[in-house]
């Protein structure tokens, strides 16, 4: 399913920028495109990242919006 409708991309490119340790959405962004466009994917990109914070016990630090 698409994230970012702007750029074409994936839940699972942003979740693998994710794993590869992007950790703002700015981060998934640089990486991979996501959220540089009309932005109205950043919701489910932080959603993406809060899930890989709480499955890996990390702290999720965000970037204001």
């Amino acid at each position: 399913m698409y994230v970012c409708i702007c750029r074409a991309v994936t839940e699972k490119e942003v979740a693998e920028v994710v794993d590869a340790g992007a950790r703002t959405v700015d981060d998934v962004g640089e990486r991979c495109g996501a959220g540089t466009g009309c932005g109205s994917c950043k919701e489910r990109i932080c959603a993406i990242l809060d899930e890989a914070a709480k499955s890996s016990g990390r702290i999720l630090f965000r970037a204001a919006s």
